[in-house]
């Protein structure tokens, strides 16, 4: 199985992206990580929430692929604990998913559709964070669910 982290969005600011990485290089002994930024061009820029909403959706759907397992990353989202997420991924690779994409929507959320398209929908938290810091910290809870899938002395319970 491999991950794929989704995210609209701009590119990182160099301290998160020397974060993502720094997570992305410990976790590579368990599993294949990966972060592919969804940017809408310049000239598509509109301060139309559902206009934006459609271009995003039709960024995202260009890339989802019948392999795909979409999982959804949303304030409403079921919240878990680390270990939950390390006993989902297991769950996942025992169904021989290929690869599990995890969303982290535009500004304004996802399309309906998109929402539809998700298998699962997950939060990181009740607290709203900017993607950026969703990006890291979604990277560190994959090494911390591996870490714990390997019985590494990472995560303490």
């Amino acid at each position: 199985m491999q991950i794929e982290i989704w995210s609209v969005g701009k590119e990182n600011d160099t301290f998160i992206n020397e974060g993502v990485l720094h997570y992305f290089k410990k976790t590579k002994p368990y599993i294949n990580i990966s972060l592919e930024l969804i940017q809408l061009p310049k000239k598509a820029a509109t301060t139309d929430v559902q206009r934006t909403k459609q271009l995003e959706e039709e960024a995202i759907l260009k890339r989802l692929q019948p392999h795909h397992y979409l999982i959804l990353l949303d304030e409403k989202g079921k919240l878990h604990t680390s270990p939950q997420w390390a006993e989902q991924f297991q769950q996942l690779m025992n169904m021989g998913t290929k690869t599990v994409v995890l969303l982290i929507g535009g500004a304004f959320g996802v399309s309906e559709n998109i929402m539809k398209q998700a298998k699962q929908k997950w939060s990181l938290s009740k607290l709203v964070f900017p993607h950026q810091l969703v990006r890291l910290l979604l990277a560190e809870q994959v090494y911390r669910a591996f870490s714990i899938l390997h019985n590494s002395p990472y995560h303490h319970s």
